[in-house]
């Protein structure tokens, strides 16, 4: 599987979860479904925006362009994705308009064996 390097790249479901990501700024997003590797919106994951009350905020400047080169925090929370291909992400913690940490819930091996 060839590696996307651009917003252009990607599936629509998967540029749909960026520009959250970029709309978010500061933040979460739960319950996020994924299904076949790809994101789902119905039914609509829980979206928490920070509101920082002493300074400016708002979504990233990416976001007003129609394309863009994906950063490493973007390909890396999409290759954990497609690892994932069927399961619901519990908690995406969102920093700067990237995804900075994702919770799963997992079993470890052995345990239900």
């Amino acid at each position: 599987m060839i590696r996307p390097s651009a917003l252009h790249d990607l599936s629509p479901e998967r540029a749909r979860l960026v520009r959250l990501f970029q709309t978010i700024n500061f933040g979460r997003i739960e319950e996020l479904e994924i299904r076949n590797g790809e994101p789902q919106f119905s039914p609509a994951p829980r979206v928490f925006v920070e509101v920082k009350l002493d300074s400016e905020d708002g979504p990233r400047p990416e976001s007003r362009l129609s394309d863009f080169a994906l950063r490493r925090p973007i390909e890396r929370f999409f290759e954990q994705v497609a690892r994932l291909e069927d399961g619901t992400i519990e908690r995406i913690e969102v920093r700067h308009g990237l995804p900075f940490r994702m919770i799963v819930e997992a079993v470890p091996a052995g345990v239900l064996s």
